[in-house]
């Protein structure tokens, strides 16, 4: 599997910007992408989304650019899931990240106990998910509810959202964002 960090510094160097500058036009510590460049730290989503929107390119295009010299293949073992988001209470796992021409981004989520993505954030998609396990608390805009196994959700991305682990164990999510703006 590519290494995101590399390819990062890589394409940092190719538009001639150092360290700093990057991190003065991502809102982001130089140390935290020299840690991230070096493969010693696991970006969130929204941290390689700032960093990418900073060197003029989006995340699509970046795994993309990533995954173009493999073959397409429709069958993924779970060890072959790419962890896109990990801290230490959230884990955003991608299905199929190294397929071409992804129209669809397909996540398999797991929320430690108390988990939280934290204040109300918004993209532009449509997103769906399916709860496998636990209690997921999901915020759009000012609608709120607790979903358990079985229950779903569908909504804009321009709403702003939120998801929260409310089980007294960890949360399994599977869920698809089209079109894959990670």
């Amino acid at each position: 599997m590519p290494k995101i960090g590399p390819k990062l510094k890589e394409l940092r160097r190719r538009r001639a910007l150092g360290l700093r500058e990057l991190a003065i036009r991502s809102g982001m510590s130089h140390s935290t992408i020299s840690l991230i460049e070096r493969d010693r730290m696991s970006p969130s989503i929204d941290t390689l989304g700032a960093i990418l929107d900073a060197l003029g390119t989006t995340l699509t295009g970046f795994f993309t650019d990533l995954n173009s010299n493999l073959p397409p293949k429709p069958f993924y073992t779970a060890q072959e899931f790419v962890e896109i988001g990990k801290s230490e209470t959230i884990s955003h796992r991608v299905i199929g990240l190294e397929h071409p021409n992804r129209h669809l981004l397909m996540l398999h989520e797991t929320y430690a106990i108390g988990a939280d993505t934290g204040e109300e954030f918004t993209h532009s998609a449509q997103e769906s998910g399916m709860v496998l396990s636990g209690a997921i608390e999901v915020t759009v805009g000012s609608q709120k509810r607790v979903l358990k196994p079985g229950d779903g959700y569908y909504f804009d991305s321009r709403e702003p959202h939120r998801f929260r682990n409310v089980a007294d164990a960890t949360s399994e999510i599977v869920s698809a964002i089209t079109p894959p703006t990670y």
